[in-house]
């Protein structure tokens, strides 16, 4: 995060979110990847990297929390142009996309803990909320069921994530949509 509450020139913006974008490819490959090499993929250089996260445990932060307000968001963008069962099936792989990015990520954020850092802290919180909107909205519709809580169908695809092995992807999208079968009301 930048350290002055300014908003950054359009160019700064463009590099930082540059940045970020890289840092999170980078840290899904090799959490321990170079700054110099995500700077270099970002198309900036280290310098510029430096001014906009003074340290490594800064980007790492950054970049996780990045990813997570780009998913918690989609929740709102996939309902204006899909149905609430579609747009919640589809927020359901992106948060799978999210869960293992964050697990590639995963030395790299025991990194920043150790360091004193909590990028944690609302996660749980903004990824129930989010999923809290695509569910009310599926239940204003007719299309979900009511008595299903966000947080359990949270802890379902977390559990899912966890255990579903990277090229397995195809088992992970066939039990995805048992889930979703689960959720969908029936007459």
């Amino acid at each position: 995060m930048t350290t002055d509450a300014r908003p950054l020139r359009a160019d700064a913006q463009r590099n930082r979110d540059r940045l970020l974008t890289a840092a999170a490819t980078a840290f899904a490959r090799d959490s321990g990847a170079s700054l110099d090499s995500i700077a270099r993929d970002a198309g900036v250089g280290i310098g510029t990297l430096y001014r906009h996260f003074p340290t490594r445990e800064a980007l790492v932060e950054a970049t996780y929390r990045n990813e997570l307000n780009r998913l918690c968001d989609a929740a709102d963008e996939l309902l204006t142009d899909q149905p609430p069962d579609v747009a919640l099936r589809a927020w359901m792989d992106r948060l799978i996309d999210y869960m293992a990015a964050k697990h590639g990520m995963a030395d790299a954020l025991r990194a920043l803990i150790a360091a004193g850092g909590n990028p944690f802290a609302a996660s749980r919180s903004r990824l129930t909320a989010a999923l809290t909107t695509l569910l009310d909205a599926g239940v204003e519709q007719g299309l979900l069921r009511g008595d299903v809580a966000a947080d359990d169908i949270l802890v379902g695809l977390s559990g899912l994530a966890m255990h579903a092995a990277p090229d397995r992807r195809d088992q992970l999208g066939r039990l995805l949509d048992l889930l979703m079968d689960g959720l969908r009301r029936h007459p």
